[in-house]
């Protein structure tokens, strides 16, 4: 897809940059693709991208392509654990308050929601998840099915599944997606 085409890249906690530089080069009349994993939609760019035309108010047309998100993917290796609702929430605190991330952990486990974590656990970053358990363990009992999916749809795909009481953090980070079942969520064949 990308021989003979200008390819920009930077490095990870620079979006903002890669949109802004994108838009510059739309701007020049070129057509412009910004790739991301997953779905563009969900944890992705096209956000970014429509947020920052439509602060600068540039007539440049963005079609937003979709894919399949981590969830999406992870849920596909585990089973069907989010065959009813469900909810994403990123562990991530550099754009939303760890406070915030808090009351949606918290609400979501007491709505029984399956909740899929993105940005579960990276070296800044370490405790997030087993604090996460613990807001939501005064909702989700022990033996509410945990799965876990490394690197979801490459090459290295890892898939663990456990209990909530057997969950095991250092088995993740950024790259894995975790999956928390709801009281309907059960284990059956090395499948949730």
């Amino acid at each position: 897809f990308i021989v003979d085409k200008e390819v920009v890249q930077n490095g990870m906690r620079k979006e903002i940059e890669r949109c802004k530089e994108a838009i510059e080069i739309a701007k020049t009349g070129k057509k412009v693709a910004v790739i991301s994993s997953g779905d563009a939609g969900i944890y992705g760019m096209a956000g970014l991208i429509l947020e920052l035309i439509t602060k600068e108010d540039v007539d440049i047309k963005v079609k937003v392509v979709p894919g399949v998100t981590a969830s999406i993917g992870a849920a596909a290796v585990l089973g069907a654990p989010i065959m009813h609702d469900f909810c994403h929430i990123s562990l991530s605190d550099l754009m939303t308050p760890w406070e915030v991330i808090e009351k949606r952990l918290r609400l979501a486990a007491e709505a029984d929601f399956v909740i899929c974590l993105y940005n579960p656990r990276s070296k800044g970053r370490s405790e997030h998840l087993a604090n996460a358990f613990k807001i939501m363990g005064e909702f989700k009992g022990g033996t509410t099915p945990v799965g876990i999916v490394k690197d979801v749809g490459r090459e290295n795909e890892e898939k663990f599944i456990c209990t909530f009481d057997t969950m095991d953090f250092e088995r993740v980070d950024m790259t894995t997606m975790v999956i928390i079942g709801n009281k309907a969520t059960y284990i059956h064949d090395d499948l949730m």
